[in-house]
């Protein structure tokens, strides 16, 4: 008998639902992250939550507040904090747009989902601007009917 293959259901990525139903994307990025080792295997697990996180320019630098990352269960004293300040690595040429952005004004750089690159653990944020009541119930309106409509043509086929 072979050796068992890796699960291809394994957790692959953390995504922020609430992001692209409150936000319109204008530009998005992809940005490294400062973590620990046990913060590595937290998200590894699935154990990482970035809905309410959100990226703030301090000293030229990019912060990623509020993304929680579960304490690690096999960890001992040296375990991470669950909700502090991660830094998020870019080029120096994106975080000189991305602080020309939010300084102008009117935008807010929201983490849109977390994953892995080879063994790296990647952040993909966006520039966004924030959605009013009226445009969120279009999209809603638009969802409806593209549902509607995938099941009409599934029952003609």
């Amino acid at each position: 008998m072979s050796a068992k293959k890796k699960d291809s259901t394994r957790f692959t990525e953390i995504r922020n639902a609430k992001a692209l139903r409150d936000y319109f994307v204008d530009e998005r990025f992809e940005a490294g992250v400062q973590l620990r080792g046990t913060e590595v295997k937290s998200i590894r697990a699935g154990r990482a939550q970035i809905s309410d996180a959100f990226g703030r320019m301090t000293n030229g630098e990019l912060w990623m507040h509020n993304a929680h990352i579960e304490l690690y269960a096999f960890g001992n004293l040296h375990n991470h904090e669950a909700k502090r300040t991660r830094k998020l690595l870019l080029h120096r040429h994106q975080l000189r747009k991305i602080s020309q952005a939010l300084a102008a004004g009117g935008r807010a750089l929201v983490p849109l989902r977390m994953y892995f690159k080879e063994a790296l653990v990647k952040v993909e944020v966006g520039l966004c601007t924030g959605k009013q009541n009226h445009d969120k119930r279009e999209t809603l309106k638009q969802k409806v009917e593209e549902r509607e409509l995938s099941q009409v043509l599934k029952i003609r086929r």
